[in-house]
Parts: C-alpha cells; structure tokens; sequence
C-alpha cells in the first residue's frame, strides 16, 4: 500500500507539469485570436489597460471550461507516453504492479479537473457573463459608437432606430446614417443624412448626434399629414441615462442564470420553443463538460501506456483527434438539440458515453497485452493530412501557372 502510494504520487507529480503548461499555452492561443478586438479597443476607443485586463479576465471562465478537460486529457496523455517510452512501465509490471493499479491516480487527476470545470460552468460562467454585461454596458456609456454595428439596425436608444452603413473609427464620423425617430407622440420622424458624428457629454449619459446635410421626413398620424425639410446641420440628443438605471433590473440571458433559475425557467416555460431547448441544453452543458474531464483522461490512459512511438507529436496527433471527435459529437449534440430533433439531454451526454466507452474497450485490451488500434488511426490521419497537402499544394500550381 505504501509503494502504491509512492507510485501514485509520482504520476501525479508527472502529470501535474504537461497540466499546467498546457492550460497555459491553450489560454494563450484562444486569447491571440482575440488580439484584433483588444487592439481596435485599446487604439479607437481609447480603453485604458485595467479595463481591457477585466475584459480578458472575465472571458477566462467560459475558455477554461473548454480547456481544462482537453488539458486533462493531453497531460495524462504525454505523461503515460513518456513512462512508456522510458519503459518505466515495464518496470511496474515487473515489480507486480497491474495496469488497473495506474488507474487511481488518473481518476484522481480527473476528479481534480471535474471540480475546477464544475466551477467554472456554476459559477465562473455565470458571474463572469453578468459582470461583462454590465462593464459593456458602462463602457457604451462614454463611448456609445463602440455598440455601434455597422450595417445593423441598432436600438440601444428608446424609441429611436439608427442604421449606419459604416463607422470611421479613425475620424469618428458615422457615414450614411439612417434614423427613424418615434420619440414625439403621434409624429414619426425620418432622417437621412450622409455622414454624421456622434459626441458625448463628460460624465453624463446624454449624446449628441451632429447630422450634415440631410434631409427630415415627417409623418403626422394624428394630422395625417407629411413634411420634408432639408437641412445643413441637425443635432440630435440621445439620453441614455434611464437605459443604464434599468441595467440592474435588466432580464438575465441564460448564460446567466443559475441552475436554479434554469430550473425555473424551464419549467415555467409555456411552449418548447428554441429558449427551451436552449436552457436545456445549457443546464445540461454545465454538468457534462465537466464529467469530460474524466471521460477523456480515461481515454487517455490506455493510449499512452500501449503507444509504441514515444514522440510527443504522436500524443499530440491522438489526442487532438479524440478531443476534435468529441468537440463535432457535443457540437452536433447542441445543433439538434437546439431544435428540438431529438432530446438536448442526449446531446450533450452522448459525447461522454462515446468516449468513456471507447476508453474501457482500450483499457480492457491493455490490460490483456493486445495492440491497440492507434498506429493505424495515427497513420490514417498523416495519409489524410498529406492528400490535403497534396491537393492545396497542386491547387496553388495551377493559380499561379
């Protein structure tokens, strides 16, 4: 019992390294495919750095409830690699030490990343989803341009839609502006105007919209009458001051809500329309992402023990390949589910199943000494991907010839 416990010590020391270095390296990638966004923020709406820092932070939460099982399954992955490789192994065996014997310390290490990712999905997601809905909110307060789509028809004002055909954020100036203004009783207002700027007062949630040469179009229901005025310049005063008093009575979307108030909703919900099926599939997520974390280690354990290279690509190759396989089961899970083809309950549990089933079926056969099937899922894959370069390559030739 006590070498047994050295033993499982040690394997989690190994795979705590290949653990933290990937939850690291996958937060960075997914936060450079936001670099963009960061830095239209940072230089066209003049954001300091602690508010773009709280944006970063408070998108963490949903990344690491996607990273921490694909971490999990990679470290355990590289760490029975490299003790297969060192034939570290072999010496276990030898001492009388079973492949089920390896096994708790891997349960272990996935039970670890079940409780992080159960608090990332409980309460992580739906603190973080809140607190940025506000810090938007606040943010489109002193720059309201920032909420601004371009080619949308934007409502953020009460009784008042803007469509503007481009925003220059360089010069700050709203080109080919379209207003419908409802504000006036019984007078609906439309202006057209070709450029405009938007500029707002210093602490204040009042903005001014500063129109040229545009023309007004009137529409009287009460008189049933219509007017059109042309104009050189035209102000418009936008408050959006009792919009962000009713922020904190705002209705919460159901990333959101907690599981109580999913609870709630569902089964309050008249009809099983597509917000249903979405709180469904939501409620469910938050529990079976995390159940992934020991799924996918399961997997992961009889992989590295019965690989026969000891290269990190080849890890790397299997585990992005069950990993990918169990992302297209969950995202085709979330697809039907949405719409209520089949129940979303089988959707986001059946990705678990597969692949927990997969594990036992090679656990089974690692533990009876059989060959394993991942040489020829590895070598299907590298065949794949050459055809693909094949072919982009050849496509590439004929552009250019």
């Amino acid at each position: 019992m006590k070498v047994n416990s050295t033993i499982n010590r040690y394997i989690l020391k190994e795979m705590f390294v290949p653990f933290s270095i990937n939850v690291c390296v996958f937060t960075f990638l997914f936060l450079m495919t936001k670099m963009v966004t960061i830095t239209n923020w940072i230089v066209n709406y003049n954001l300091s750095l602690v508010a773009v820092l709280r944006l970063i932070f408070f998108t963490l939460p949903w990344l690491l409830v996607f990273i921490i099982p694909m971490s999990i399954m990679m470290a355990v992955l590289l760490t029975f690699l490299r003790l297969s490789g060192d034939n570290e192994i072999v010496a276990l065996k030898s001492c009388g030490l079973s492949i089920y014997g390896l096994l708790p310390p891997v349960l272990f290490f996935g039970l670890t990343g079940f409780a992080l990712t159960m608090f990332m999905t409980i309460v992580g997601v739906p603190a973080a989803k809140t607190a940025m809905e506000n810090m938007a909110l606040r943010m489109a307060s002193s720059n309201v341009d920032i909420g601004l789509k371009e080619r949308t028809f934007n409502d953020q004002f009460k009784n008042v839609v803007m469509y503007v055909n481009k925003v220059d954020l360089k010069n700050r100036k709203l080109i080919d502006i379209f207003i419908e203004d409802k504000r006036q009783a019984d007078v609906v207002s439309t202006v057209v105007a070709p450029e405009g700027q938007l500029l707002s007062e210093p602490g204040k949630f009042i903005f001014h919209l500063v129109l040229s040469n545009g023309t007004i179009h009137q529409t009287s229901i009460k008189d049933k009458s219509a007017t059109a005025i042309r104009f050189g310049t035209y102000k418009l005063t936008l408050d959006l001051g009792k919009q962000m008093a009713r922020a904190g009575t705002r209705h919460k979307s159901r990333e959101e809500m907690s599981i109580g108030e999913l609870h709630s909703f569902i089964a309050h919900r008249p009809q099983r329309d597509k917000a249903y099926y979405d709180a469904q599939i939501i409620l469910h997520r938050r529990f079976s992402i995390p159940v992934a974390c020991l799924a996918l280690g399961l997997l992961a354990f009889p992989l590295g023990i019965q690989s026969r290279s000891t290269r990190r690509s080849f890890g790397l190759i299997l585990c992005l390949f069950f990993f990918l396989l169990y992302y297209l089961l969950l995202t085709a899970g979330y697809a039907f589910g949405e719409n209520g083809a089949y129940p979303p309950v089988i959707g986001m549990w059946l990705p678990n199943f597969a692949m927990a089933a997969v594990g036992l079926y090679f656990l089974l056969q690692a533990a009876r000494e059989r060959t394993l099937v991942t040489e020829i899922i590895v070598q299907l894959l590298v065949r794949v991907f050459s055809m693909i370069k094949h072919f982009m390559s050849r496509r590439r030739n004929v552009h250019s010839g």
